[in-house]
């Protein structure tokens, strides 16, 4: 699953997805809900409850067929909170991957932080200091085309996963970050899951998406379970 904009295409074009499916693997990349291709709902209150990206994904497994362990579940950044909450709730992929995303992103306050007050600013037509890190976010979120009042409905539909909830997860998962990412305590959330593996990989939040390391560790953690 994406990160934040969720338009699946960009997992093929720059992440791992290539590869996986280049080595057979089958990979089926959604858009999450209010971008890309899928449904971008008006009603800001119906169409966006709290915990719907997990509802979407957990309706795309059962709209495919799948039963427990026929499929596995990897997401990258908000993806991988979305997986955790498909796990928390009781899916039950035969093999999870967790990239890009720390503890206190999945168990602490959502849907906050820049990206929230950047998409406040745009929606309420509020000034953003000019070539400041609020501005290039502007920029790009401006540049992929999204609304952003649908962007900031779906980070407010965001729920938490306790750390109670991690450690009741048994799906084998890798949970994996660059080394250079400001979520630093993802090695954390490897330790709250009771069957995880976790490997660094080089780069930052954005870069290590696109490392080879990351589709290698990948193929050999999917290779060994």
């Amino acid at each position: 699953m994406p990160g934040f904009g969720g338009v699946g295409s960009l997992m093929l074009e720059y992440g791992p997805a290539g590869l996986l499916a280049a080595q057979g693997h089958r990979v089926v990349l959604p858009d999450f809900r209010g971008y890309g291709d899928s449904a971008k709902p008006r009603d800001f209150v119906a169409g966006y409850p709290p915990d719907v990206l997990a509802d979407d994904g957990i309706a795309l497994v059962e709209q495919l067929g799948l039963g427990d362990g026929e499929y596995d579940l990897a997401g990258y950044s908000l993806g991988a909170r979305v997986v955790v909450r498909m796990l928390a709730r009781g899916a039950m992929p035969g093999r999870a991957v967790v990239a890009g995303q720390g503890l206190a992103k999945v168990s602490g306050p959502q849907g906050g932080g820049a990206n929230h007050r950047v998409l406040t600013a745009l929606v309420n037509g509020i000034a953003i200091e000019p070539d400041s890190p609020d501005a290039r976010t502007a920029q790009a979120i401006s540049q992929s085309g999204a609304d952003p009042r649908v962007m900031l409905h779906v980070l407010d539909s965001l729920v938490p996963t306790p750390e109670a909830a991690l450690r009741l997860i048994t799906v084998p998962t890798l949970v994996a970050i660059g080394d250079q990412d400001e979520r630093a305590d993802a090695d954390l959330l490897a330790t709250l899951l009771p069957n995880a593996e976790f490997v660094r990989v080089p780069g930052d939040h954005g870069s290590a998406f696109a490392a080879p390391e990351l589709a290698t560790a990948i193929l050999t953690f999917l290779a060994e379970h």
